[in-house]
């Protein structure tokens, strides 16, 4: 896979304490069938891919099985890999599913992340 298409480690938040940190302490955002929690980062720094926002997946067992769990992520992942130059630099996203967000086709969750972007202010013109 080209490099270009990847979703690097740097722009995922991955520790327990991260998702944690932002749903505990960050701006909560509701959409139809997805929750966001927004926070920006204290330890922000201006190099490369750390400058970009990061991003964290969670989808709870009320959701559906395992298949449906994991196709949710893909999308919401791919979702994130399309539109997270939207987001301010230096910002922390957790989204969590909500049950029926596996009647949502994909489209519709880019929709719905481009409305928190604008929603939030924090998106950069002339970026993409």
């Amino acid at each position: 896979m080209p490099i270009g298409f990847r979703f690097p480690r740097a722009r995922r938040i991955r520790k327990r304490r991260e998702f944690l940190r932002v749903q505990g302490s960050g701006r909560r955002v509701s959409g139809k069938l997805f929750q966001f929690f927004v926070l920006k980062r204290d330890d922000f720094r201006a190099p490369a891919l750390a400058a970009e926002a990061r991003f964290g997946i969670t989808v709870t067992r009320k959701v559906g099985n395992a298949v449906i769990r994991n196709r949710i992520k893909r999308i919401v992942r791919e979702g994130c890999r399309h539109l997270g130059h939207q987001f301010a630099p230096g910002t922390d996203v957790v989204v969590l599913a909500r049950a029926g967000a596996e009647r949502l086709p994909a489209a519709a969750f880019r929709a719905e992340l481009s409305e928190l972007a604008r929603r939030l202010g924090g998106s950069r013109p002339g970026s993409r």
